[in-house]
């Protein structure tokens, strides 16, 4: 499902309900990060780790501990940049070689509307216009969703290049849906401070994809080198 999101470059690995992938287990550091946890919360950092180091086998990386840095971000192996996302019934990772993205981003989420009051917290009043529009003509798709996931998607790409917190009303989203299709788009972030600079050129606007699928939406971001 994230996979095609995402340009060819990008390894993903997925996996679906209880589906246990193989080798789940944490090294060290990683059980002292998670010792207190409840027993949900532990399954979930293990098994979206477990689909990273699947990542890092098909990238040729070994496999190794894959820690909570600055706000929680994953720190990755010297030479990847990647991103997680668990929901229920849902893990995934993204990883791709630092030459050949500069960042990127992944979420998934329940395909259901918004809890009551979340929508006016993190949209802003020209996107919940645009979502209106949307609903009108698409109203199989929970648009609240799908703005909330692709907020997420493009704040995961944005810390790993600036290190500084990106608010849900920091980047104006508009989403589209491709000619034809009904469970399946793009979207376009265009962010309201200043963006990051990626080699010699700032970087204003993040470009995404969305789809729905088996109950879930999901969005991804990827930032090009140019």
């Amino acid at each position: 499902m994230i996979e095609e999101l995402l340009p060819d470059s990008v390894v993903t690995v997925e996996a679906y309900g209880d589906e246990e992938l193989p080798n789940t287990a944490l090294y060290p550091e990683e059980e002292a990060v998670v010792a207190k946890a409840v027993a949900k919360r532990r399954r979930e950092f293990a098994v979206v780790r477990s689909c990273a180091r699947h990542a890092m086998e098909k990238l040729g990386v070994p496999p190794q501990p894959i820690l909570p840095g600055e706000r929680g971000a994953p720190s990755w192996p010297a030479g990847l940049v990647g991103s997680m996302t668990h929901c229920d019934g849902y893990h995934a990772a993204a990883l791709v070689r630092a030459a050949d993205l500069a960042s990127l981003g992944i979420d998934a989420e329940p395909h259901q509307t918004l809890p009551e009051g979340v929508l006016p917290a993190v949209a802003l009043p020209a996107e919940e216009e645009r979502l209106r529009r949307l609903a009108g003509d698409h109203p199989a798709v929970h648009w609240d969703r799908l703005l909330f996931s692709a907020k997420e998607s493009v704040y995961k790409a944005w810390f790993p290049l600036t290190g500084k917190w990106l608010d849900f009303t920091e980047a104006d989203i508009d989403l589209f849906a491709d000619p034809g299709e009904q469970y399946g788009g793009g979207f376009r972030a265009r962010l309201l401070v200043p963006g990051p600079t990626v080699g010699d050129r700032r970087v204003d606007v993040f470009e995404g994809r969305w789809t729905v699928r088996r109950g879930l939406v999901a969005t991804a971001v990827s930032v090009p080198h140019t």
